[in-house]
């Protein structure tokens, strides 16, 4: 028990939040408008090429169901 009792305030104090660590939140956003521009851009950019994307993945997969719909209807033709 005495061991617990001298080592548990040397644990405790690794915990301790101290200023020294916090984060400054007085500065501002002091970006100009042509940043804001710019990063708009970027994401015009890539919401202009996840629409193509998207669509070729929603293709893909009806094709895929749509072949093994045909791949059933070939082997239950061939069975009988």
């Amino acid at each position: 028990m005495k061991v617990t009792g001298k080592g548990l305030p040397a644990l405790l104090s690794l915990f301790v939040a101290t200023p020294a660590f916090a984060v400054d939140t007085s500065q501002t956003y002091n970006s100009g408008i042509l940043v804001l521009g710019f990063l708009g851009f970027c994401a015009l950019i890539l919401m202009v090429q996840l629409f193509p994307a998207l669509m070729m993945l929603c293709g893909w997969i009806k094709g895929l169901f749509k072949g093994a719909a045909t791949a059933g209807e070939k082997k239950s033709a061939k069975s009988h």
